[in-house]
């Protein structure tokens, strides 16, 4: 049949990068739907990817029969629950793959040092060494936090256009885990602004009294992440964070490299 000799043809065909045209296009639908909230319908990716309906509908199809996608009864296709296990793993792999950064974070700054990631609308910590400190912080690996209130919230959501960052905020709510806590999206967009102007962001008794926070995201990352240090307040002063922050820039840099270079394909051989 002409339909299944186009199908056969496309599903073969080379991509650019030398890979499978059909795998490329697949991925890429569900970036455009990650990107997209989660959910959509087949003529908006139509629209964003510039792909024809009938072959979307196809890579579609494919996708729901691998439980990757589902199918809502709206007709809207969503996200399916196939991938939680796919990024939980992928998660804990990038954890353990950046702790040798983490560590050198440790040794430089003397401080307890985290990689976080941007999962829906709160943060996860992925990955922490320990300060050599008797007096440190410890945040459990896989514990989720609102962004609001620490300072790798405010770096990974400092580059979301403001009508994003105000929807996450009224989804969550700003409750106050202390006194300092910024409690209003007016207020944490301000804050936003001057971690756009400074390069980094600080959390000061804003999650725990005593304690500070110095986050930076990582630039260029396939998926939002950030890496920070924290420690009393009596520790990370203002000095300190003189020498703490071209740090964690110097750190953050490294490890995007390192990630593009991961992801930036299977050399041919």
């Amino acid at each position: 049949m002409p339909t299944s000799s186009a199908s056969t043809t496309d599903a073969a065909k080379p991509a650019a990068t030398g890979g499978v045209q059909s795998l490329e296009r697949a991925f890429d639908l569900l970036e455009r739907m990650a990107d997209a909230g989660g959910e959509v319908g087949l003529s908006e990716l139509s629209a964003s990817s510039g792909l024809p309906l009938p072959t979307i509908h196809r890579l579609m199809r494919t996708l729901v029969a691998c439980g990757y996608v589902r199918q809502q009864s709206n007709r809207r296709y969503a996200l399916g629950p196939r991938l939680i296990r796919l990024g939980e793993s992928a998660s804990r792999l990038l954890g353990t793959w950046a702790r040798p950064y983490l560590a050198r974070l440790v040794e430089e700054t003397g401080e307890t040092a985290n990689m976080a990631l941007l999962d829906g609308d709160e943060i996860v910590y992925v990955a922490q060494v320990p300060s050599k400190h008797s007096m440190r912080m410890f945040t459990e690996v896989g514990r989720r936090v609102l962004p609001h209130s620490t300072g790798v919230g405010k770096a990974l959501l400092a580059h979301v256009p403001p009508e994003e960052v105000r929807a996450l905020l009224s989804r969550t709510g700003m409750p106050a885990a202390t006194d300092k806590t910024i409690t209003t999206a007016d207020g944490f967009l301000g804050a936003l602004e001057q971690v756009r102007a400074a390069g980094y962001a600080m959390d000061d008794s804003e999650q725990e009294i005593g304690v500070r926070c110095i986050a930076v995201s990582i630039p260029d990352s396939p998926t939002a992440a950030a890496i920070s240090i924290s420690g009393p307040a009596g520790r990370v002063t203002e000095t300190a964070k003189e020498t703490i922050v071209p740090v964690l820039q110097g750190i953050a840099r490294e490890l995007s490299t390192a990630l593009a270079s991961t992801t930036a394909g299977v050399p041919q051989g």
